[in-house]
């Protein structure tokens, strides 16, 4: 999750956030559907390095790990860095965790073989820049998975409204239509596959 002004006091309700709506109903089989779809799109990640940007609290790392994969997650927010250590220790999951900007990546050029950001792009206020990032550390015809809400769901809907309410998390986002993510993918350089949900977008990098 990119971080905020003052993320350090703003991560705590956000973490909090992510415990309760993991521990709800709807979350449990929101969450559940979201990585089976992510899943079928990364599979298979043992032995595979691969890079969550905005890994928030772990979650998702940890699961790649536990499946696997070499796992890096990478954050703007320390407070989320350390939560997903945390949890790194309790699951007793193996990944390397930095605090960092998407939108200027610590790594190498061809660096993963997977790349993966799960409701952060809305967060970017320089997407662009953080898609050519994440196209830029992705190895020769590696794939990079975007899941975000779409502007004209619900969900973004919802907390828009949360946002436009006050809310200080959703304030900050911006979503955007299909069409304008097919747009950034392509102008990093990605060739576009369209999975099987509108929440996932896969790209391989061009050999």
């Amino acid at each position: 999750m990119k971080a905020f002004a003052n993320g350090a006091q703003r991560a705590e309700p956000l973490i909090e956030s992510y415990s309760r709506w993991r521990s709800s109903r709807l979350g449990r089989i929101t969450d559940a559907l979201e990585q089976q779809l992510l899943f079928e799109l990364v599979s298979p990640v043992a032995g595979k390095t691969l890079l969550d940007v905005g890994c928030g609290d772990g979650a998702l790392a940890s699961e790649l790990a536990r499946r696997g994969a070499i796992v890096t997650g990478l954050d703007a927010d320390p407070a989320m860095i350390a939560a997903a250590r945390q949890r790194a220790r309790t699951a007793t999951t193996q990944m390397q965790l930095i605090e960092g900007q998407a939108e200027n990546l610590p790594f190498n050029e061809g660096t993963f073989d997977y790349v993966v950001a799960v409701t952060v792009l809305c967060f970017f206020h320089d997407a662009e820049q953080a898609i050519a990032e994440m196209a830029r550390v992705l190895k020769p015809g590696g794939r990079l998975v975007i899941g975000e809400l779409g502007y004209w769901s619900m969900w973004a809907l919802y907390r828009g409204l949360r946002g436009w309410l006050g809310n200080p998390i959703w304030r900050a986002a911006m979503f955007r239509t299909a069409t304008e993510l097919r747009d950034l993918v392509q102008a990093a350089g990605l060739k576009q596959y369209v999975g099987p949900a509108i929440i996932l977008r896969a790209s391989s990098r061009r050999g």
